[in-house]
């Protein structure tokens, strides 16, 4: 955003005029050495000349404006364009008064007068806002971004392309921004599993894929987990792949660790990319959470009752709360976002939810 500030000179010295804006210091906050005005990015201009860096992060906490030399056209009249990039997290900086102050080229100051800059939350940047994927029953996957904004979590969706009916597991193994990061995983019919990079570029958030290695038609199940996945084989023994780092996608996941059996019990299984908290639903509709013990679990923590009203879960980044939200599609095709909080370590979904969709029983996967 630019604001415009017009200064008319008391009285005219000629030479050059120098300008800068004198910024109120920060209340110093123990832990945080970050200068007062680190998440403020700026360029100024003055009588319609080039932006120039006029920098707020400034030990000082002082911001150097363009030079003008007043002895062409004897101007009178100083217009000083300054134009401010704030990112999210400088919504705390709130109101900032600060003062603009001219100096003539001897160094004494000619005029100052108050210049007040109110930070207020907008859209936050891709990078800070998560997706939802969606497969519909022809096999083309369909992506919403997050708003940023809890009253209506979602941009309407864009395509992704189509082809992904060849796969009879998806998951997400990283987690998803806007901005196009985030990994998938994906096994075909023959139980190939193919490794989908996110790209950076959000018209086409997936590089090509490439492959991972067969014999995945083990398994019943899988999830996000950690920066890896679960995956439950036929006799309900849960495992855990991690990356590795590896730049060979054959070579990418480590090898299984065991995190224990009984798993069978449950319908549904929706962990966390990047997080270790996954919840499972019993045969019985209860939803039970876990809190990662290496190389297993504690004991399960009941959330609640009631979950078989749904038939599809998973766990996003945040849509209408400040944690991340578990999302279920109920029968009649209404998606619905619980908020979640910490108890312990342990991210628990509560009885808050929130619809944010409707329709969405076209669509045979969520992400």
């Amino acid at each position: 955003m630019t604001t415009r500030v017009t200064v008319r000179l008391s009285h005219y010295t000629g030479g050059r005029m120098k300008a800068r804006l004198l910024l109120p210091t920060r209340p110093y906050e123990a832990g945080n050495e970050d200068p007062s005005y680190f998440t403020v990015t700026s360029t100024c201009a003055v009588n319609g000349g080039a932006f120039q860096p006029c920098s707020w992060d400034s030990p000082y906490n002082v911001a150097a404006l363009p030079e003008v030399d007043t002895r062409a056209g004897y101007d009178t009249i100083l217009t000083y364009d300054i134009r401010v990039d704030a990112h999210s997290y400088a919504e705390y900086l709130g109101k900032v008064t600060a003062t603009l102050e001219v100096t003539d080229e001897a160094g004494a100051v000619t005029d100052r007068g108050p210049v007040a800059f109110q930070f207020v939350e907008g859209t936050p940047e891709a990078n800070l806002r998560t997706t939802v994927l969606a497969r519909d029953k022809s096999g083309v996957l369909w992506q919403y971004e997050s708003s940023g904004r809890f009253d209506k979590p979602l941009k309407a969706r864009t395509r992704i392309g189509g082809g992904w009916n060849a796969y009879t597991a998806i998951v997400p193994v990283t987690f998803r921004t806007a901005a196009g990061q985030g990994d998938l995983m994906a096994r075909d019919k023959d139980g190939v599993l193919w490794y989908y990079e996110g790209s950076g570029n959000t018209a086409a958030p997936f590089k090509p894929r490439v492959r991972v290695g067969g014999g995945w038609n083990q398994y019943t199940a899988f999830t996000g987990y950690g920066t890896g996945l679960l995956a439950r084989d036929k006799a309900g023994k849960l495992w855990r792949y991690s990356f590795t780092g590896a730049d060979d996608p054959r070579y990418v996941l480590e090898g299984r660790t065991d995190m224990g059996g009984g798993w069978n019990i449950y319908t549904a299984i929706a962990g966390q990319a990047q997080g270790y908290d996954p919840v499972a639903r019993d045969k019985d509709g209860v939803l039970w959470a876990y809190d990662t013990r290496f190389p297993g679990f504690y004991p399960r923590v009941r959330v609640g009752g009631g979950w078989n009203a749904y038939n599809s879960l998973a766990w996003t980044g945040r849509l209408t709360s400040p944690n991340a939200n578990l999302i279920a599609r109920d029968t009649s095709g209404k998606l619905w976002a619980y908020d979640s909080v910490y108890r312990n370590s342990n991210l628990i979904p509560t009885s808050t939810r929130k619809q944010i969709g409707y329709g969405w029983d076209i669509y045979d996967t969520i992400l």
